[in-house]
């Protein structure tokens, strides 16, 4: 019922929970207190001091909300630490882990347990942790006070105490697989409404969303009929909890009885235990009723521990200047058994206008994630300086190498925003120059121009030229092109090519293209088929070879002359 690793991620939560444990003891005995008082109202005939009883009992029970109201607030200060906390640690250790969290859970996953998953633990934290605790605690100071009046009472209430926890504990294997598949379940909901929300135009254009639509209702029915489960189990739970709970606090105050008509114990006695039986399975019955959104919790406490605990790869060195050389030697890369480059070498120098290419699916695009830190567990050498890519942080990684790949992330804001830099408007004016949207802005509302999600109130050709841009203002000393120019109109395609022309020399790039009449003038060009480099050098020396270069490039041509027939 304890999950110690997720406590000890959390540890400075122990001393609100002691605390909350504390005034919760100490409303018990204020409780007790009252009770021996309104006993001996009930019992004793109407004096003058009976007055003073009445005033004390209201006191205690002013008092008594005075340390529930503590309870409260130590309850909602641990739950703020441990929310913060938690997620504060889940973010750092996903920036730490960078693309490799992708291995452990998937990214929709990922935001369920940082906002319902910890949503889940507020509950485990501040209610069921403490409430556990303070269960053992009750009904044995109970017991110790009750024993001396009766010990047979005292024992029979004591023994039927545990087998609350004993039906919890029951329950909890049953839950732990239910809830098991209940996160499974929302977690796959959540992986295809995302996927299908993002594909939605495809699905629509290859009229495909009928059978996906049908595919969700499938899976929404599952992750229904899980969650009905768990409804179930939860209130078949709670009437044993019950039953064990009013039938010992029953048998209790028979008990008690007998032992009156017996003369055993006092009136007085008889009606305190009668009084305070109940309090022996109040704190086991509550914490029965937070159980279940705490199992929750745990559920996702397993799943976020697999995150927090997963082994990271230290990355502490940093590029010194400017990237001198980018080396790859015998790589090899692949998915499972799937192989995508098999013994890949090659070498680029600073202020190289390198190419890649290759038909779809060579390994070209694969090469260059791996250079930029987005793909990584690749076999073999690479380094950046002579320094293993593996060890370069992604901080310094990043601020060396720019990435500009066919979806250019564009986000909701003004024109300034989604530069984001923080250079004088004048030098913001002359990137946009450069890639030719000056004057279309200008036309706009200048840099306060408000652009939409996603760019939509761009073309796909004016949103990878304002990527280009905010590449410009980045002023790093390497930039990858990666299919750039993919799905852009031909005005936008001629444009950029232009720009990395220029870029290229006073800049070291790198550009994947399918377009090979582009890569003429590059300084190196590599040829990839089926992930192994099948030739490499300039673009005459291949054309003279007669080999896979030359074959790609006519092929091209006739389809070039074939659609402008």
């Amino acid at each position: 019922m304890l999950n110690t690793k997720i406590i000890k991620r959390v540890p400075n939560s122990i001393p609100y929970m002691k605390k909350q444990i504390m005034f919760q003891w100490l409303s018990l005995i204020t409780n007790i207190f009252m009770t021996v008082l309104l006993v001996s109202v009930l019992t004793s005939q109407f004096e003058a001091s009976t007055y003073i009883k009445l005033i004390t009992i209201v006191l205690l029970l002013l008092l008594r909300c005075l340390f529930m109201k503590r309870v409260t607030r130590y309850s909602f200060e641990n739950t703020s630490y441990v929310k913060s906390s938690l997620r504060t640690d889940l973010f750092k250790k996903i920036t730490r882990l960078s693309v490799d969290y992708k291995k452990i859970v998937s990214t929709s996953e990922l935001v369920q347990l940082s906002v319902e998953g910890i949503n889940q633990l507020e509950t485990y934290f501040g209610l069921y942790v403490p409430q556990l605790f303070y269960s053992l605690l009750s009904p044995l100071t109970l017991f110790i006070i009750v024993s001396f009046i009766d010990i047979k009472v005292a024992l029979i209430l004591f023994i039927f105490v545990p087998l609350i926890p004993v039906s919890i504990i029951v329950i909890q294997k049953i839950a732990k697989r239910l809830l098991s598949k209940y996160w499974d379940s929302y977690t796959t909901l959540g992986d295809s409404f995302l996927e299908n929300l993002e594909g939605l135009t495809t699905l629509k254009i290859f009229k495909s969303d009928e059978d996906k639509h049908k595919q969700m209702n499938v899976e929404a029915e599952t992750f229904r009929k899980v969650t009905m489960k768990v409804l179930i189990m939860q209130l078949n739970s709670i009437s044993v909890m019950d039953i064990v709970a009013y039938g010992g606090a029953a048998l209790g105050n028979y008990m008690a009885i007998v032992s009156f008509r017996n003369d055993h114990i006092s009136l007085f006695s008889a009606l305190f235990i009668m009084l305070i039986s109940f309090e022996f399975f109040i704190p086991l019955r509550q914490l029965g009723s937070f159980f279940h959104i705490a199992m929750n919790g745990i559920a996702a406490s397993d799943k976020m521990l697999k995150i927090l605990d997963a082994d990271e790869v230290l990355r502490e060195k940093s590029i010194d200047g400017d990237v001198e050389s980018i080396d790859l030697s015998h790589l090899k890369f692949g998915y499972d058994e799937r192989v995508i480059l098999d013994d890949v070498s090659l070498t680029i120098k600073k202020g190289q206008f390198t190419s890649i290419v290759g038909e779809s699916g060579s390994g070209k695009s694969t090469i260059v994630k791996l250079v930029a830190g987005l793909l990584r567990d690749y076999e073999g050498d690479l380094s950046i300086n002579g320094i293993p890519q593996k060890t370069i942080s992604d901080e310094s990684l990043y601020s060396h190498i720019y990435y500009v790949t066919h979806m250019p992330f564009i986000m909701k804001g003004t024109l300034r925003d989604n530069l984001m830099s923080q250079q004088s408007d004048d030098v913001l004016w002359a990137a946009l120059k450069e890639v030719s949207l000056d004057e279309f802005f200008k036309q706009q509302n200048g840099l306060e121009t408000l652009i939409l999600e996603s760019g939509s109130n761009l073309s796909g050709g004016q949103k990878q030229r304002l990527n280009i841009a905010r590449a410009l203002l980045s002023y790093q000393n390497v930039f990858i092109f990666d299919e750039a120019t993919s799905n852009i109109d031909v005005e936008s395609e001629e444009m950029i090519l232009d720009l990395i022309q220029s870029l290229s020399k006073t800049n070291t790039v790198i550009m994947v293209t399918h377009r090979l009449s582009a890569v003429r003038d590059s300084d190196y060009i590599y040829v990839l088929e089926n992930g192994c480099i099948q030739e490499e050098g300039q673009h005459d020396d291949l054309m003279n070879n007669n080999g896979l270069y030359k074959r790609l490039l006519n092929q091209q041509k006739e389809l070039e002359e074939y659609q402008h027939v």
